[in-house]
C-alpha cells in the first residue's frame, strides 16, 4: 500500500515561513559583509582626494545586495527567499529610530535658512515633477512617488508616499532604484563643481542637502567637502525630512477626495487609514529627543547603532529587490522625467542655496 503526503495549507505556510527566515538570515549575512567592506576602505584615500569614510554602509549594502540579487536570480532561489527581504519594515525601523538624532528645537532656533529653503525646494520640485510626469502620461501612483522622492529626501520618502497613494510595490521599486542610480553619482560630483566654484562651506552644504536625495550621500557630500558643510548639509536635509509627514497627509486627502472620490467616500477614517504611521513615531522620537528624555550617552548610542543596522538591512534589501524586469515593463518615460527633474532640482538648489545662505541668513558658526 502507497501512501502519498498532500501539501496542505499549514504545511505551505509553515514552508514559506522557513523560508523566509532563511531570507532574513541572508540580508543579515550580507549586512555583516557590507559593514566590513565600510571598514576596509574607512581610512583609505579615493581618487580625486576623496576620504574612503564617505563610502558609508548604504552604498555597500545596496550594491552587495545587487550582487547577491543576480546570484540568487542565476541559481532560482530568490523567489522562494523574497519572503525575509523586507525593505519596507526595516526602513520604516530605521526612519522611526532617525527621530532620535533630530532636534526640532535646532530647526526652529538655528535653521531659519534651512526650513525656508526646504519651502521653497519641497513645493517648486514636487509640483514640476507632478507637471512633467502628467505630461509624460505617468500613472497618478508614480507621479505621486517620484514628485515625493525627488522634492525631499528619496528612499523614505517614497516609502511614506506610496503608503499614502496605495502605489504599486514595483513603483516604489523602481523609484527608489532611481534614487540610488543618480544619488549616489552627485555625492561625488557635487563637491567637486562646489570647489570650482569656489563656494563657501556654508552654501555647499545647504546646495548638497536641498540637491542630493539620501541622507546617506548627502552626508558624504559633506564630508568630502568640509566640516562645516556636512554640519549644513544635514541641517538642511533633516529639515526637509520633516516635512514628509505634511506631503504624506496631503496625499492621502488629495487621492482619497480626487483621484478616488467615486471609488470610496473620502472620510476622516480613510485618510488615517493612508498616513503612514511610522512618520508619528519619527516624530515622537524627535520629541523625546527635543525635550531630552533621550539624551547623548550610552543610550543614544545603542539607539543610533540600531538605526544603522536597520537602514544597512534596509538597503541590502533594495538591492535584493530591485528588477530589471520592471524597469522593462515600465518604459523610459519614468527615467527621462527623472532625469531632467534631478537636473532642476540641482540648479534651483544651487541659485537658492546661495541666496539664502550666502546673502539673507547666513549662519554664525
Amino acid at each position: 500500500m502507497s501512501t502519498s503526503v498532500k501539501n496542505t495549507p499549514q504545511s505551505t505556510g509553515g514552508s514559506n515561513l522557513a523560508m523566509s527566515i532563511v531570507g532574513f538570515v541572508l540580508v543579515l549575512a550580507l549586512a555583516f559583509v557590507a559593514r566590513w567592506a565600510k571598514y576596509q576602505v574607512y581610512g583609505a584615500t579615493l581618487p580625486f582626494g576623496i576620504p574612503g569614510k564617505v563610502l558609508e554602509y548604504p552604498l555597500w549594502a545596496a550594491l552587495i545586495g545587487l550582487i547577491a540579487n543576480g546570484i540568487l536570480k542565476a541559481l532560482n532561489l530568490h523567489e522562494p527567499l523574497k519572503g525575509g527581504f523586507r525593505t519596507e519594515l526595516f526602513l520604516k525601523i530605521g526612519l522611526v529610530l532617525l527621530g532620535t538624532t533630530v532636534s526640532f528645537k535646532t530647526i526652529v532656533t538655528a535653521a531659519g535658512g534651512a526650513v525656508l529653503q526646504g519651502i521653497i525646494m519641497v513645493t517648486s520640485v514636487y509640483f514640476f515633477c507632478w507637471w512633467l510626469a502628467g505630461k509624460f502620461g505617468l500613472p497618478d501612483t508614480l507621479k505621486a512617488v517620484m514628485s515625493t522622492a525627488i522634492s525631499i529626501c528619496g528612499v523614505s520618502a517614497a516609502i511614506a508616499a506610496a503608503g499614502s497613494v496605495l502605489a504599486k510595490k514595483e513603483e516604489i521599486t523602481y523609484v527608489t532604484a532611481l534614487v540610488i542610480v543618480t544619488a549616489l553619482p552627485l555625492m561625488v560630483i557635487a563637491p567637486l563643481i562646489a570647489g570650482a566654484l569656489n563656494m563657501p562651506e556654508t552654501v555647499a552644504g545647504a546646495w548638497f542637502g536641498g540637491n542630493v536625495d539620501t541622507t546617506a550621500a548627502v552626508v558624504g557630500a559633506g564630508t568630502i567637502y568640509g566640516e562645516t558643510a556636512q554640519q549644513i548639509a544635514s541641517i538642511v536635509k533633516q529639515t526637509q525630512n520633516a516635512l514628509i509627514g505634511i506631503v504624506a497627509f496631503f496625499l492621502a486627502l488629495y487621492f482619497t477626495t480626487v483621484v478616488e472620490g467615486k471609488k470610496e467616500k473620502p472620510s476622516a477614517s480613510i485618510i488615517w487609514k493612508r498616513f503612514p504611521k511610522f512618520v508619528l513615531g519619527f516624530i515622537a522620537a524627535s520629541l523625546l529627543y527635543t525635550f531630552g528624555v533621550i539624551q547623548k550617552g550610552d543610550g543614544a548610542t545603542a539607539i543610533s547603532s540600531l538605526k544603522d543596522w536597520a537602514f544597512c538591512l534596509a538597503f541590502v534589501c533594495m538591492g535584493l529587490e530591485l528588477s530589471v524586469g520592471e524597469f522593462k515593463k515600465m518604459g523610459w518615460s519614468p527615467v527621462i522625467v527623472y532625469l531632467i527633474v534631478t537636473v532642476f532640482n540641482t540648479l534651483l538648489a544651487l541659485v537658492v542655496s546661495w541666496v539664502i545662505f550666502g546673502w539673507l541668513f547666513p549662519p554664525v558658526l
